[in-house]
């Protein structure tokens, strides 16, 4: 065998192995992509029950306004944090989800409240969604876990950084967000 067939073969298995290397990194950023979008979907989600829940309960809640209006500025805040990234969105999620904790407790304050079946009804979507909020995080968390590790090992490490490819920041709520909120209409 010729020198150049030596050298033609062995730049070929390179060539295949680095287009391979990079489709794999492509599949699992596009991943992670995925993975966040699904946390958006289930935030925006969240984000719309909540104005029906505030004006659900303010006719109830005359005293409380100051309550109303820090739920409503909070969800606001997470709505803008949203388009910053996962630590931003974390931690406007998480004071989100301290205002509506302090709802849900003020609402166990008012029986004719915790009878409304539409708030009622309006609190169970949003208990459910945030169950949804906490699969979905881990979800995104394990998928940039594998991310990152895919970027950070060998063969990987040796031309991640040259393609473009940067680790991924997790969704991190914080201890206090991993307890769904209670509701309890009984």
């Amino acid at each position: 065998m010729s020198p150049t067939i030596i050298v033609l073969g062995v730049v070929i298995v390179l060539a295949a192995l680095l287009f391979s290397l990079y489709n794999g990194l492509i599949r699992r950023r596009l991943q992670v992509d995925e993975a966040w979008a699904q946390i958006e979907v289930q935030l925006k989600r969240r984000h719309d029950l909540i104005p029906n829940l505030v004006n659900a309960v303010k006719g109830y809640m005359g005293f409380e306004q100051d309550l109303l209006t820090k739920v409503t500025e909070a969800r606001a805040n997470a709505v803008t944090a949203g388009a910053q990234g996962p630590v931003q969105s974390a931690q406007a999620e998480n004071a989100l989800t301290g205002t509506l904790r302090s709802l849900f407790s003020v609402v166990e304050n008012y029986p004719d409240l915790k009878a409304n079946t539409n708030v009622a009804s309006l609190m169970e979507e949003l208990s459910t969604t945030e169950n949804q909020i906490a699969f979905s995080r881990q979800h995104y968390n394990a998928t940039v876990m594998q991310y990152n590790t895919a970027i950070s090992t060998v063969p990987a490490v040796l031309v991640a950084g040259m393609l473009g490819f940067s680790k991924k920041e997790f969704f991190d709520a914080g201890p206090e967000a991993d307890a769904v909120p209670e509701v309890n209409l009984r």
